[in-house]
């Protein structure tokens, strides 16, 4: 049981993970398919990531040691899941019985795939049962030929039963799944996506946190993919122990690239993802833009690459950057007060042209 707790947990970490690194462009679809990102939705898919996950951990780890293995055979006789349902109810505990909790468990296993593919898919029940079926399939073929080939046999039994109990479990679930209001379920696009919307404190914290996460990821991605340049190509271990140019070359790259998109929209990678623009002011349009840059995110890790006093001034704009978040009209914070503009939804100059204003 532990094992399997284990596996469960192994599940929920990379499903998170995963999760966070595909939060920004999922942010951004949603505002263009939907026009809002919903918290119920995005709890769901991040749900069904873990749940598919979970699948591939409990289904198929842990791989055995090679020097351990024990092949097995294959259950190709459907009736042994009647034998089995026969033997449970003649035990006078059929509820207890671990042949009855094995059967449960598989069509609860599949379960949630149906509700998937019904609520997130927008598919019924045949669909349901196809895909249910299929990666029953996919996961008992697998089993039988020892992960196609990687060890000599299987080391886990191929059951036709399991591929019943699965696609009935992948059924139940989309039948489960109607519960759902029909206006909620399914991927398709919202007619009012183009739409402008107001522009709320809420929404400004969400492309704040866009930038932030999408920012994280290319300083990280950059300096990892540095590092294994420098000890595996150049061959410099002293230098990828060191960290400090790989780190440079990371929060570099990612507060340039922040740089060129600003510059040339105006918009930081987060206000793209939820439909945001900074408009208006005073100050020239190239300035403003560079000085909504400045009071971001990268700007202010730009600030910090000097080192120093500046990396103290960094530190504290941050800071300062935080507590306007929450004193300046819809949150438009200090990229807002340092390029005098306003916040407004980007979708307004489309609507404008559709209108023929």
């Amino acid at each position: 049981m532990t094992g399997q707790v284990l596996l469960g947990v192994l599940a929920v970490v990379i499903g998170l993970a995963i999760g966070l690194a595909l939060f920004v462009p999922f942010v951004t679809i949603s505002y263009r398919r939907r026009g809002r990102l919903s918290p119920g939705r995005l709890l769901l898919w991040l749900a069904a990531l873990i749940y598919f996950l979970a699948i591939w951990t409990y289904t198929l780890l842990p791989l055995p040691d090679p020097d351990e293995l024990r092949c097995v055979g294959a259950i190709l006789d459907p009736m042994a899941v009647v034998d089995d349902i026969r033997t449970a109810l003649a035990s006078g505990h059929p509820l207890t019985h671990p042949a009855m909790l094995q059967l449960v468990f598989n069509v609860m296993l599949f379960a949630p795939l149906g509700f998937f593919v019904r609520v997130l898919g927008g598919r019924g029940i045949l669909t349901a049962l196809l895909v249910g079926l299929g990666l029953s399939l996919f996961i008992e073929t697998t089993q039988l030929t020892g992960v196609w080939g990687l060890y000599p046999c299987a080391y886990r039994f191929f059951d036709v039963g399991d591929l019943m109990t699965n696609t009935l479990g992948a059924v139940l679930g989309s039948v489960a799944g109607l519960v759902v209001p029909r206006s909620h379920r399914g991927a398709t696009a919202d007619p009012s996506a183009s739409e402008p919307r107001p522009v709320t404190r809420g929404r400004r914290a969400l492309a704040m946190l866009c930038d932030g996460i999408g920012f994280w990821f290319v300083d990280i991605g950059v300096a990892v993919g540095a590092q294994l340049f420098i000890g595996y190509v150049l061959n410099d271990r002293t230098a990828m122990a060191d960290g400090r140019l790989s780190s440079l070359l990371g929060t570099g790259v990612a507060a340039v690239l922040w740089l060129v998109v600003t510059l040339a929209t105006g918009r930081s990678v987060g206000d793209h993802a939820v439909q945001l623009r900074y408009d208006g002011g005073p100050m020239p349009r190239p300035l403003a833009r560079l000085l909504r840059w400045v009071g971001g995110v990268a700007g202010l890790a730009a600030l910090g690459l000097v080192g120093g006093v500046f990396s103290v001034i960094s530190s504290a704009a941050a800071f300062v950057a935080c507590l306007l978040f929450f004193f300046t009209r819809n949150g438009r914070g200090l990229p807002g007060l340092l390029s005098g503009q306003e916040l407004r939804d980007a979708r307004e100059s489309a609507s404008a042209d559709k209108a023929g204003v």
